[in-house]
Parts: C-alpha cells; structure tokens; sequence
C-alpha cells in the first residue's frame, strides 16, 4: 500500500512509501483513500515542526488530515456500507480521559493528551488505503462527490460559527454584518457559512489576483483588500482566518458595539512589544467586545458542516479546488502557486 510519509520537522523528508496495508486493529472500517488536501498545518509538521509528532516507537508519520474516501468493508450495525464515501474525524480523545473528551468534545481536551491523525501521534489518511473506527467517520451526501474533501476544513469553521452564536446570545440584538479575514480555504468557507446564516458578508484579503475576489462576489458577498481600518465596513461579527498578528490587533478598534471577534488563524511572530495591547484592552472593555479562539471540531462540527456543504453551489464549491496533483508531488505541492486556493492530492494516482 502507497502512502506519504514524512519525518516531522525535517525540510525534504517527504516520500511515497510501501507499507504494509492498515491492520483490522486501527479501525473496522475499510476505506479506499481518495482525495486528502493540503494545508498551513501540513507545511509546517514537515519545515518547521511547529506542529506534528510521528507515532510512539516510530520517526516517520502518514501524513495527511483532510481525507475522502470510499468505503470497502464496514461491520454490520456501523450505519455504513460499501462504497459510501467518507471524511476522517481528526482529533482522537486522551486516554484518561479528561471531562470534555469523554463527553465527545475532544476539541475542548483539558489536559492536551489527544492524538491528531496526522498531526499527533496518529498516523493520518495519506495512504490509498486506511482504517478508522465508526465513530470517527463521517458519511456524506453522495452528490458532494470530490467537494466531500473540504469538509475537514469547513468543520473547524461550522465549531467557529457556532461558538460565535453562543456569544451572540449574550444580549437581545442579532448580528447583520459580518466581516471575514483572509480569502483563502478557511475563509471562502467562513464566508459562505455566514451568508447561509443571512448575513451582510464582507471579505478582506492582501491581494485582488486570482479567483478570489470572483468566488467572493458569486456568494453575494463584498470583496475589499488594503487597510482593514479604511474598509468603511463596522461588522458585528469577524471571522479572522490570517493568524496575521497586526491584523488581530486591529480588529477590536474595527469592530462594532458589543461585536463577536472569532481567531481561526495562528501566528507564526513571537513579538508582542509593538503590539497596541493598552488601547487593545480599551476597545475591548468600552465596546462589550468578546474576541476568542477556537482550534479543532468535534462530531457535530463535521455535521453541520456537511449540512453547509450540501446546501452551497457545488459548481462554487468546485471552484475551490484550484489544482490536483498526485502522491509524489505531495512535498512540491506544499508551496501555493498564485492562483491556489485548496490543493489537492489525488491518492488514486
């Protein structure tokens, strides 16, 4: 069996490798990988080991935590069968475990003993085939076809969303413009989600090139790039998808009264002495501004996400994915090309 695998933290140790096919013991389902896509995450366990850890006893981990695939054996009673196509859940809980895991919400793990397929210590879906346990797949609507591959990245932002929600209840008005930062994956996807929920959405990216300010203006949406503080736009809800440190640090002076700020992105900067955190701190206090971060989804995320899925445009969400390459280009695919927004690896090929 073809898998990538990788040695975390190590700049070129990216290969296509053998292996012996997964074990009856890493899952009772059978599944026939499809598609995995490739994100920041991925970039960063191979070149800078920021994030990643291979399996105890091992030095090299299948990659990959964005999957599709399509079954081939499922036990009876699993609520799947043979060629129902699926999405890995990512996130495992710690063994203890803490309260929040053991209660299915092992993106709020206390004591951060999870494990991550391939992220931590967890082989992951770079491998034409794998096997996941039932409770940790996630089946699609048949008609989302290869757009089934987006569902990982979208459930990060259906968790987002429905964090965001709660906080809104906090007072008796309703959110009516929402403004989401950065026009990659993760924030077309925040995007779509908040005009499915009736917003007013405005999109800020670095750059016009390319296919995102179409794909902005196809979801009914607004399209700006520059200064954040020249948009003329006062949201009631921003979706921050950059991790860009000065950007964050802008936004609470941005915002409205009362305003929810969602952080998605994570900075890869470790300076803090020019950041405005005073004037941070005033904003936030004198507006009733909540600003929070959010990290992972659990099973309903993956649900709610689906849901979203099936309800967009498909030729929308087909647009998305900009390029497809096959496993032995998964390390030269790490690097976006200009006109990228969600690559892909075809793990058929």
């Amino acid at each position: 069996m073809k898998a990538i695998t990788v040695i975390p933290g190590e700049a070129g140790s990216v290969r296509v490798e053998d292996l012996d096919g997964p074990a009856p013991g890493e899952g009772e389902v059978l599944v026939e990988g499809l598609l995995l896509g490739i994100c920041g995450t991925d970039a960063e366990i191979v070149e800078e080991f920021e994030h990643g850890a291979p399996p105890p006893g091992r030095d090299r981990l299948v990659i990959g935590h964005e999957s599709l695939g399509r079954v081939i054996e499922a036990p009876r009673g699993s609520g799947l069968a043979e060629g129902d196509l699926v999405v890995g859940i990512v996130r495992r809980p710690d063994p203890v475990p803490c309260e929040p895991c053991a209660n299915g919400e092992w993106d709020f793990c206390r004591n951060g003993r999870f494990t991550e397929r391939g992220i931590k210590e967890h082989d992951g879906f770079g491998a034409r085939r794998w096997r996941i346990e039932p409770e940790y797949a996630v089946k699609l609507d048949s008609g989302l076809g290869d757009r089934g591959v987006l569902l990982e990245p979208a459930s990060i932002l259906a968790k987002a969303w429905e964090q965001t929600d709660r906080f809104v209840t906090r007072t008796s008005w309703r959110p009516r413009v929402a403004l989401v930062t950065g026009a990659g994956p993760i924030g077309l996807l925040a995007a779509l989600m908040g005009v499915q929920r009736g917003l007013e959405v405005h999109v800020l990216d670095r750059t016009d090139r390319g296919p995102k300010p179409r794909l902005v203006a196809d979801l009914g949406a607004v399209f700006h790039t520059g200064d954040v503080t020249g948009l003329g736009v006062e949201p009631d809800v921003v979706m921050e998808c950059t991790g860009h440190g000065p950007l964050v640090f802008a936004l609470p002076e941005v915002a409205g009264r009362d305003a929810v700020i969602c952080l998605t992105g994570i900075s890869s900067a470790n300076r803090l002495d020019e950041a405005p955190l005073g004037l941070v701190n005033t904003e936030l206090v004198l507006k009733n501004t909540v600003m929070f971060g959010t990290v992972n989804a659990a099973r309903r995320h993956y649900q709610q996400a689906a849901e979203a899925l099936v309800k967009a445009d498909r030729d929308w969400l087909d647009r998305l994915i900009t390029r497809r390459v096959p496993m032995e280009e998964f390390g030269a695919a790490l690097g976006k090309e200009p006109d990228d927004i969600k690559v892909v690896v075809d793990l058929t090929l």
